[in-house]
């Protein structure tokens, strides 16, 4: 019952591979795909002729020393060096060919990974559901070492396994005859019967090799798994080390060196820890084949010389065998030779089919209703709102926004304000119900992003800056109390980390001065700024949706924010529910 489990188990993830590795060769670039790989095709069997030649060679060069024969010697010398010529050029093309291979694969593979992640915020659902610990099997963990590392990995290892595989499959077919050939007849007695074994060497191998397949699954079967979980925690250390870069001021702020570093060193351990067992599990593996190996090199003469010493074949003879059977030992063998990369690239597949999957459950889920308001302002209808952990946040609700409102939602720490924002903005995956948002509308989180990028494309993001004259963009500054950045249009830096809580906040909304929208919904956008700043920002603001007849729709705890509004929303814990459900007064 096992075996046919197992047999399962590899159809099914020969399936899996199939999946990722077909849609290139189905892609725009197929022609080119295809006809790499029939070069390298091509070369691999041009590769394994020349072997052939070179067995054949064995035998006329060793005879010619055998018998002293300077004039065939310094002809097979001759022959020697064009056969290398050509298998040195067709060794370097292979090669070439296969990078050039590798890399287009592994280009399109990512670009076309990267594009399904970001669309539809694949990636914003995929971040929530792992954060909310909910169904890790379908929560994929480090997504940019998936891209960036995995990727790679899978294209060169498929490609080298699978070219590794064809060269051992022909390897086999073009040697198992010559072999036949030579090893002639093993002949014994048993009892009064004689019995005759044509072939013998040929089945010498095959059984040497099959003892060695079955030996080496069994001392290496650990591999994949280890390999697997090897990976999870290089990337674990890595996501934290970068955040320990992307938090330096805070941390540095809290003095939380101490506690950074343990927690770095803790997952080292853990990274630290597993490769031990990975270390111990490829040394009993490399022992295995080590010895494997190196018997392999002399068993063929072990096995051949009493036909030698008897004089029934010559020097040249013998070697040819020993090549032939060593070639045919060699094809054999591929599984021994290669089971640790086949681990490696098994644990790899795992990571890639999963991160696959999840990306297509996310780009699956049926999205909440919206569509375009026009001059009708905000309506929302039906509108439920639920939590990662299950729990339901808001049911049923109505709203709306007329032309000319300014909305302020209030409401206790917790009770899903930005939720209902993120659900109004159409990223929210647990939302339902129906949203009809005006077109001309901007969000403004209370974190703004900016690239790590020229200050003119942080300023437009997500538009290009080409779009703005300077002139726009530097009034776009100015208008968002930022007059000392008017002249670092064109100076590239890290923004998210050079500017502070409050220059980040009014850069953010130098972006609603510069593009001008009609509706705004801004979530603590101003949290970080003093009293006064913010009163002019927000006067800036409801000028600017006044001017073209919009609304602006607001989160904030101040009561300074509070004055420029003239209507709240306010989210009340409902006080017949059992669970974190919240009700919606709109007074």
């Amino acid at each position: 019952m096992s075996l046919i489990k197992k047999a399962i188990d590899f159809k099914d993830f020969l399936g899996r591979v199939r999946a990722l590795a077909l849609p290139y060769f189905r892609s725009e670039e197929k022609w080119k795909a295809r006809s790499l790989l029939a070069a390298i095709v091509a070369l691999n069997l041009a590769f394994v002729y020349t072997l052939v030649m070179f067995n054949e060679w064995n035998r006329y060069f060793y005879d010619a020393l055998q018998e002293r024969n300077y004039p065939v010697f310094i002809e097979q010398l001759v022959r020697y060096t064009v056969l290398a010529f050509i298998y040195i050029i067709i060794a370097v093309y292979r090669f070439y060919l296969t990078q050039h291979l590798e890399m287009g694969w592994r280009a399109w593979m990512t670009r076309n990974t990267m594009q399904r992640w970001l669309d539809h915020q694949v990636y914003y659902h995929l971040e929530l559901t792992r954060y909310a610990k909910l169904a890790p099997d379908q929560s994929p963990d480090n997504p940019d070492q998936r891209m960036q590392e995995d990727l790679k990995l899978f294209t060169t290892a498929t490609v080298g396994l699978s070219m590794g595989l064809l060269n051992a499959v022909v390897t086999l077919a073009s040697f198992v005859g010559i072999l036949w050939t030579l090893s002639g007849e093993f002949s014994f007695s048993w009892g009064e019967s004689e019995f005759a074994i044509p072939g013998f060497m040929l089945w010498v191998a095959i059984l040497y090799c099959a003892l060695g397949t079955v030996l080496t699954h069994y001392v290496g079967r650990r591999l994949i798994p280890l390999n697997y979980e090897q990976q999870r925690r290089e990337a674990d250390f890595r996501h934290n080390l970068v955040r320990v870069r992307e938090y330096s001021e805070a941390i540095a702020l809290d003095r939380g060196e101490k506690v950074e570093y343990k927690q770095l060193d803790l997952r080292l351990g853990h990274v630290l820890g597993n490769y031990l067992k990975l270390i111990d599990a490829q040394k009993r593996l490399t022992m295995f084949t080590a010895t494997f190996s190196q018997a392999s090199t002399v068993f063929p003469f072990i096995v051949a010389a009493p036909r030698f010493f008897s004089g029934a074949i010559q020097l040249g003879t013998l070697m040819q065998i020993a090549s032939a059977f060593n070639r045919v030992q060699d094809s054999l063998s591929w599984f021994i030779d290669n089971y640790d990369a086949i681990a490696a690239w098994r644990a790899t597949t795992d990571r890639l089919t999963h991160f696959e999957s999840a990306i297509q459950k996310a780009s699956h889920k049926v999205p909440m209703e919206r569509e375009c308001a026009n001059g009708g302002g905000l309506q929302a209808s039906d509108l439920s709102l639920d939590l990662p952990t299950g729990n339901r946040l808001l049911a049923n609700t109505a709203l709306r926004v007329r032309p000319g409102d300014s909305i302020l939602l209030r409401g206790p720490s917790g009770s899903g304000k930005s939720t209902l924002f993120r659900a109004l903005a159409g990223i929210w995956p647990l939302a339902s119900g129906r949203v009809a948002l005006p077109e001309s509308s901007m969000f403004i989180p209370q974190r703004p992003y900016f690239p790590n990028a020229a200050l003119r494309d942080a300023l437009a993001y997500p538009e290009p800056s080409e779009k703005y004259d300077d002139e726009t963009l530097k009034q776009a500054l100015r208008d968002a109390l930022l007059p000392h950045l008017v002249d670092q249009l064109d100076v590239t830096d890290a923004w998210g980390q050079k500017l502070s809580g409050g220059e980040q906040q009014r850069l953010a909304l130098a972006r609603v001065f510069l593009k001008r929208p009609t509706w705004i919904f801004a979530d603590e956008a101003t949290s970080a700024l003093d009293e006064e700043a913010e009163k002019t920002l927000y006067a800036k603001l409801m000028a600017l949706v006044k001017s073209r007849n919009g609304a602006i729709v607001s989160i904030a705890h101040r009561h300074t924010v509070a004055t420029f509004h003239s209507h709240s929303w306010t989210l009340e814990k409902r006080s017949d529910e059992t669970v974190a459900l919240f009700q919606l007064r709109q007074a």
